[in-house]
């Protein structure tokens, strides 16, 4: 059962980072409308109220209203939604008036609202009852995929005939593909921690490539419960030298480029779901090495106000301009 706290927790998620959580794809604000045959990207965030609205065909309101309609789902369900994949709100427990404890003014806990950003327990199935307790990650139920990497001919296409990246460097990022029962593609992309351990996976629809094709109501990405997808490419900082230029992309496809560009580089999620973890991660590697950091904003609003972020993290961050024909790096790199 959830209280005012938690439900406004949820509501108080970036509008575009719930969005994108859910596979639409955002760019300047807007995105097609999933709610109907929609080819002109008419649905408008506005960021300021934390809303959205399709001016077409009159759908709009806050981030629950969005995963109740996008996914069919129920209030309850869509804020269980949120928070187990946002990770970022504390769900509690149902208790009956049977098993409610009776507290009295000397026994009652400090009511302490949670934090955005930190790793509270979320709301799980347990038998009968409900836990407080998250479900881990379980990486053994997945290591033997990466352990030899297969690419079906839909993976090869966007990869290497799409994105132009690298073979060497799908290799070192140890991605494989699979196919649903539905006959969907999907990418399947692993991320380790520093130490080479599997922490997290993220799996990337390939029914359509482009950030603005309409996935049918697929979502553009899924994750496995308790994945920990933060920061990307974790592996690469044992390869640095003192005095090495390390870039900071937006999203793992950026940082393939950044990669088969001749970089080293890791990358942070999304520009709008820059968590409080991966700004302490960062900021430990700071001051952990003797390096450079370099970035390549996406030319919009929230690449810059991202790269801003990060600047305060890292004081010595590098700016560097995409020409005004590329909205990403992995646009600039295939344009080379």
């Amino acid at each position: 059962m959830m209280d005012r706290i938690d439900i406004q927790k949820l509501r108080e998620l970036p509008i575009e980072g719930v969005a994108e959580r859910l596979g639409l794809g955002v760019k300047r604000h807007k995105c097609l409308c999933p709610f109907h045959d929609d080819h002109h990207a008419s649905m408008s965030f506005k960021v300021s109220k934390n809303t959205w609205r399709c001016f077409v065909c009159g759908a709009g309101g806050g981030t629950i209203d969005l995963v109740m309609r996008y996914l069919n789902l129920g209030f309850r369900e869509a804020c269980r939604w949120l928070a187990d994949e946002m990770g970022v709100v504390q769900i509690r427990p149902h208790l009956t008036m049977q098993t409610r404890p009776q507290l009295t003014m000397q026994t009652r806990p400090p009511l302490t609202p949670p934090t955005q950003g930190e790793n509270l327990p979320l709301l799980s199935r347990r038998g009968q009852g409900w836990s407080d307790q998250p479900k881990p990650f379980d990486a053994s139920r997945y290591e033997r995929f990466f352990e030899r990497p297969w690419l079906n001919e839909e993976a090869r296409r966007f990869l290497f005939e799409e994105r132009r990246i690298d073979p060497r460097v799908v290799r070192w990022c140890r991605l494989t593909s699979w196919k649903d029962k539905q006959g969907i593609n999907w990418l399947q992309i692993p991320y380790y921690d520093r130490d080479g351990k599997l922490v997290g996976i993220q799996n990337r629809n390939l029914g359509k490539s482009s950030a603005t094709d309409n996935l049918g109501g697929m979502p553009r990405f899924r994750f496995p419960t308790g994945s920990q997808c933060g920061i990307y490419n974790l592996p690469v900082l044992n390869m640095l030298c003192p005095g090495d230029q390390l870039f900071i992309a937006e999203g793992c496809s950026d940082c393939w480029s950044l990669l088969s560009a001749g970089h080293k580089a890791i990358a942070i999620p999304s520009a709008t779901l820059l968590t409080k973890k991966d700004v302490e991660q960062l900021s430990i590697l700071n001051s952990q090495f003797s390096i450079n950091f370099h970035m390549y904003p996406d030319r919009d609003a929230p690449g810059e106000r991202l790269f801003l972020q990060l600047k305060e993290v890292l004081p010595t961050l590098v700016h560097h301009q995409l020409p005004p024909d590329c909205k990403d790096f992995s646009d600039f790199y295939r344009s080379r």
